[in-house]
């Protein structure tokens, strides 16, 4: 992508309403635009990184087994009558009449939603386990949004929907969530601490958190330092294990009953980015879904519900991978991996070149955003730092004399020189 022809509004300064380190650089990068509080348009930079993240969630759960359907935005409130959450949830759901009055609302989550298509569906024990999720805008009327993203009213998210026959199928649909949660957010390469939690308004009597590692989290987090020591792209991971690793939030740890030696004890700041439940029959019960078991009687299914919230996970990102310049975007979740930066547009040399590195850099399948303005050094880099791809080259007089380019690796801040060859091997190795 070229920036001449790119939208990137980036700004020098961020508005005054920006309190935390994500919200400043996402205003300031030009990744979204407040439209009203706590509601944001995402802008091109923004939305890239947030497919980037949703493709990553997509393909864990696809490799955990769970399924991708669609759900509305909008709700009939007559499902969340039925299941007695119409009236418990409180004013954070938006309720709304449509023309003919009838009640709806606009979904904070999709509980009464699947177990809906569930029953309409599912009939035999021999259907399940089936786990349903979908990606979607969620709506929560929060009485003072804030944070940018990291708390906003509409969100995007991922909620998945887990249906067993009994108790034991239920722990292994919610074991493989588990697993399928640290493996999503080791692949944005993020450090994340499941701990026990309370379920909320979703119910239930088991239910994790994960906090992502972050200097500027919201909360202080204990944890045994074995978390930091495993490899979740193993094919087998210990569930057990990991559920019985230490992890509190500070209103939880008390230092005298820790069960974790002061040597592998490690104290941070978390930031929750995703939620499991298992609520066994809370919604089946009340709205009917059950199907016909082995001996022929009708079962009122297992079920639990698991999120991350995707757009969320922006702003996390950002909090956990930044310097005083601007973004350090993880490679995997960068809106491109090299910023091609043109130091002299006029000079027909550095032009042949740095259009010759474009086409090769894409041609290699390698994402790449060009700055071909006609802006001073000062600005392009200024820029390049900001947005904070992982890579930067650049194409100047001397270099071009000498056959190479400078290659700038974004967060430890090494340079190098290369020839164009090598460095299409090093981006591309």
């Amino acid at each position: 992508m070229r920036l001449s022809r790119y939208f990137l509004p980036v700004l020098k300064e961020a508005p005054a309403e920006a309190e935390i380190v994500s919200h400043r650089l996402m205003l300031r990068a030009g990744m979204i635009q407040q439209l009203a509080a706590g509601i944001y348009n995402w802008l091109p930079l923004g939305f890239r990184v947030l497919k980037k993240i949703e493709q990553i969630v997509r393909e864990e759960m696809d490799r955990a087994g769970a399924i991708e359907i669609l759900m509305p935005t909008i709700q009939p409130a007559d499902l969340w009558i039925e299941s007695g959450r119409y009236d418990a949830y409180g004013p954070e759901m938006l309720r709304i009449l449509d023309r003919h009055e009838r009640k709806m609302l606009y979904g904070p989550t999709n509980e009464e939603n699947v177990t809906d298509i569930f029953r309409r569906h599912v009939k035999s024990y021999r259907q399940l386990p089936l786990n349903l999720y979908h990606i979607q805008w969620k709506f929560r009327d929060e009485i003072r949004p804030r944070f940018g993203v990291m708390r906003g009213r509409e969100f995007l998210m991922k909620d998945a929907y887990s249906f067993d026959l009994d108790a034991e199928g239920a722990r292994r649909s919610y074991d493989a969530m588990f697993v399928a949660y640290l493996r999503t957010f080791a692949r944005m390469g993020l450090t994340a601490i499941p701990m026990q939690a309370e379920s909320g308004p979703i119910g239930g009597n088991m239910s994790h958190e994960f906090q992502i590692l972050a200097q500027t989290g919201e909360s202080h987090v204990y944890y045994d330092r074995a978390f930091e020591e495993i490899d979740f792209s193993a094919a087998d991971l210990d569930v057990d294990r990991l559920k019985s690793l230490y992890a509190a939030t500070d209103d939880k740890h008390d230092p005298a009953r820790c069960p974790v030696p002061a040597e592998r004890l490690r104290a941070g700041r978390g930031i929750e980015v995703g939620h499991i439940f298992y609520f066994g029959t809370k919604y089946s019960k009340p709205m009917g879904a059950t199907v016909t078991g082995p001996d022929g009687r009708e079962v009122e299914v297992e079920m639990g519900s698991y999120g991350i919230g995707v757009s969320r996970l922006v702003g996390a990102i950002i909090e956990a991978y930044h310097d005083e310049h601007g973004i350090t975007w993880p490679r995997p979740v960068a809106p491109f991996e090299v910023g091609l930066v043109n130091l002299r547009p006029d000079d027909s040399a550095c032009a042949a070149m740095a259009e010759d590195l474009y086409r090769r850099l894409q041609a290699a399948g390698i994402e790449v955003l060009y700055d071909d303005r006609d802006e001073r050094a000062g600005v392009k880099f200024a820029t390049m730092d900001l947005i904070g791809l992982p890579f930067q080259v650049t194409v100047g007089p001397r270099g071009v004399k000498e056959g190479k380019v400078e290659l700038k690796e974004r967060r430890s801040g090494a340079r190098s020189e290369l020839a164009p060859e090598s460095l299409l091997d090093r981006l591309t190795s």
